[in-house]
């Protein structure tokens, strides 16, 4: 009768990790954040943000500290080190200065990115050496 309904339960940690995040424009927020859920920046934020969530950063948006996450995207402005497990997408007005660990990148044109950047993925294997010419055996003991 009293007991906890087990079904509730993970419907809202579920819905709490699944809702974004906004931090508006005209909010200034100075020191660390850690989230589940993705976030919308269109404020400043300087410290660092912490999120297995996407995020997402606005024209005016300003991250000045390091960001960890999945994906970004970037419209706004972005100073120190962003370490993304997935992709960097940055739009036309995009300005990232940096250190930038990542996996894919996506840049439009006309997006500022003075950032030494270094990619982490899978590599993909050649084929068998199918483009080379292959020498005969006589040939190859030469």
């Amino acid at each position: 009768m009293f007991s906890p309904d087990k079904k509730k339960q993970k419907y809202s940690i579920m819905e709490a990790t699944t809702q974004q995040n906004i931090i508006a424009q005209g909010t200034k927020i100075v020191g660390d954040i850690a989230s589940q859920g993705p976030f919308r920046i269109d404020g400043t934020v300087e410290g660092n943000v912490k999120t297995s969530g996407k995020v997402v950063v606005g024209k005016s948006g300003f991250i000045k500290g390091t960001l960890q996450g999945e994906n970004a995207d970037f419209e706004g402005k972005f100073s120190g080190k962003l370490i993304l497990s997935g992709t960097l997408s940055l739009k036309s007005t995009a300005n990232i200065e940096g250190e930038v660990h990542i996996t894919k990148l996506a840049v439009e044109p006309g997006a500022t990115f003075n950032a030494t950047c270094s990619m982490k993925g899978n590599v993909k294997a050649l084929s068998s050496d199918s483009g080379k010419p292959q020498l005969s055996q006589s040939a190859q003991r030469k």
